[in-house]
C-alpha cells in the first residue's frame, strides 16, 4: 500500500570523501615531519595487517612505484614468510616497469613472479573486454590490469594493491600541470587574456602546425596532440575558470555533444558544485574530485572487474577510511615538497626501501594502444569505425570520428584515447547485438 511504501527507509550516506576532506581541512595535522611519518606508517600498518587476514593464499601487485612498493614493504614487515608479489612486463621500454619491480622485490625478499607478455597475448584480451566489463569502458590500462590479475590468480586468491595513493598524496602529474597553467594564466590581466585567446584561437590548427611543428617535442609534456591543437586548447583555457581548466586537462573529447548526436553530458563531481568539498587549496580540490570521480568510476571499476573476472579478490589498503581521513588532515607541504609529489608517503617507504630504487619518473600502467591501432589492430578498428556503419547505427557523428582516425593513421596526432573511447563502445555494441 502507499502507506507501507512511505515507511520504507531511505538510503543514508554513512561515510563520504567530501565529508572526510572537509573534516581533515578543519582539523589539520600540526606535528613535525617525523611525527607525521610515524602516524602515517601506523595507520598504514593497521590497515594492511587487517587486509592481510585471509584463509586463502594472498599476495600483492607490485609495479615498483611508490604506492605498490609501500604496500608490499609494509606487508613484508608484518610477515614471517616471503610475500608473493606479481608484475607484468612488456618488451616496449616505455611501458615496462618490470625491472624496477624486480629490484624492489629482490631488496625486500618477496616471492616474486613476473611475466613478460607478447603483443599477441595482450591483443588476445581485447575481444574479452565487452563481456568482462559488461559496459563500454575505455581505460586501456584495463588490458595489463587483466593480465596481471590472471597471472596472480594462478598463485593466490587474494591480492593487495596500491590504488589511491595519487589521489591522497597529490601524485598525478596533471596536478602540477594544472597549477603551472593556472599560474601562467593568472599573471595576465583579463584584457590581455581575452586578446591572446582570440589570437591563438583565431588561427587555424593547420597553420600553427606548419609554422611551429618544430616545437612539438618541447611541448610533449602537455600531451601528444599537435602544436596547433595545443594552442587552440590554450586559447580556450585563457577564457575559463580554474575548474573548467582542470576539466579540460582530464577530458578526452572536449565537445562530446558534437560527437554524440542529440547527446548532453550529465553532471559529474567535476561539474556539480554541490559535490565539491569546501577546500581552499586548488590542489586539494582536484584530489577530491578525482577521488570521487576518476578513482571511483574508473580505477576501482577496472580493478574490480579485471580481478573478479578471474576470481581474484583485490583489496585496497590505502583506501581504508582511517588512512583516507588521516591523509586529508595533512597539509599540502607534506604531500608536495621541492616539486616532489607524495612526499610523506615516500618517507614511510624509505624506512624500508632505499630511495635510489624508487626515485625515477612516473610511468603509469599502460600499453601502446596508439601504435597498435596503426598496426595489428588497424583492421579491427577500421571495421568498427567504418563511416557507413557509424552513420547507420546513429550513435556517433561520423565526421569527427573519421577525421581523428585519419589523422592518427597519418601520424599527424596521437588520438589513441579518443579513438579508444569510441572503439570500446562499438565493441560492446557489437558483442551485445551478437548475443
Amino acid at each position: 500500500s502507499p502507506e507501507a511504501i512511505g515507511d520504507l527507509p531511505s538510503p543514508v550516506t554513512y561515510w563520504s570523501v567530501k565529508e572526510a576532506a572537509e573534516a581533515g581541512h578543519g582539523a589539520p595535522f600540526s606535528g613535525s615531519d617525523e611525527r607525521a611519518t610515524d602516524e602515517l606508517e601506523k595507520v598504514l600498518l593497521d590497515s594492511i595487517s587487517r587486509q592481510m587476514v585471509a584463509d586463502v593464499p594472498l599476495g600483492a601487485f607490485l609495479s615498483g612505484g611508490v604506492d605498490s612498493s609501500t604496500v608490499v614493504a609494509l606487508m613484508q614487515s608484518l610477515s614471517s614468510q616471503p610475500i608473493k608479489t606479481f608484475t607484468i612486463g612488456f618488451h616496449e621500454d616505455k611501458y615496462n616497469e618490470a625491472p624496477f619491480a624486480r629490484d624492489v622485490a629482490r631488496y625486500l625478499g618477496t616471492d616474486h613472479t613476473e611475466l613478460y607478455v607478447t603483443p599477441s597475448e595482450t591483443l588476445d584480451v581485447i575481444p574479452r573486454l565487452p563481456t568482462l566489463f559488461d559496459e563500454p569502458f575505455s581505460d586501456s590500462s584495463q588490458i595489463p590490469t587483466f593480465l596481471v590479475s590472471q597471472m596472480a590468480r594462478a598463485h593466490v586468491t587474494v591480492s593487495l594493491s596500491g590504488d589511491g595513493g595519487d589521489e591522497l598524496f597529490c601524485g598525478y602529474r596533471r596536478y602540477q600541470t594544472a597549477r603551472d597553467v593556472l599560474n601562467k594564466i593568472q599573471r595576465l590581466p583579463a584584457p590581455a587574456r581575452r586578446l591572446l585567446s582570440s589570437i591563438l584561437g583565431g588561427v587555424p590548427v593547420r597553420f600553427w602546425d606548419a609554422c611551429l611543428g618544430w616545437a612539438r617535442p618541447v611541448l610533449s609534456r602537455y600531451g601528444e596532440a599537435s602544436v596547433g591543437n595545443k594552442l587552440h586548447a590554450a586559447a580556450a583555457m585563457l577564457r575559463e575558470s580554474p575548474e573548467e581548466v582542470y576539466l579540460r586537462l582530464i577530458s578526452h573529447w572536449q565537445a562530446p555533444a558534437q560527437v554524440v548526436p542529440g547527446g548532453s553530458e550529465p553532471l559529474t563531481v567535476y561539474t556539480d558544485p554541490e559535490r565539491w568539498a569546501d577546500l581552499d587549496d586548488f590542489s586539494e580540490r582536484m584530489m577530491q574530485w578525482d577521488m570521487c570521480g576518476y578513482l571511483a568510476d574508473d580505477i576501482m571499476v577496472k580493478v574490480d572487474r579485471c580481478s573478479m573476472g578471474v576470481s581474484l579478490e583485490s583489496r585496497e589498503p590505502l583506501l581504508d577510511p582511517h588512512v583516507v581521513e588521516f591523509a586529508w588532515r595533512l597539509p599540502m607541504h607534506m604531500k608536495v615538497r621541492d616539486n616532489q609529489s607524495k612526499w610523506l608517503l615516500r618517507q614511510v617507504l624509505y624506512r624500508h626501501v632505499p630511495r635510489e630504487l624508487i626515485e625515477r619518473p612516473k610511468m603509469g600502467f599502460g600499453v601502446p594502444v596508439g601504435e597498435w591501432l596503426r598496426g595489428p589492430l588497424k583492421e579491427w578498428a577500421e571495421a568498427l569505425l567504418d563511416e557507413r556503419r557509424l552513420e547507420h547505427e546513429g550513435f556517433f557523428n561520423p565526421a569527427p570520428v573519421r577525421r581523428l582516425w585519419q589523422e592518427h593513421m597519418d601520424k599527424k596526432n596521437n588520438w589513441q584515447y579518443l579513438l579508444w573511447d569510441v572503439l570500446m563502445f562499438q565493441a560492446w555494441l557489437e558483442e551485445n547485438r551478437a548475443s
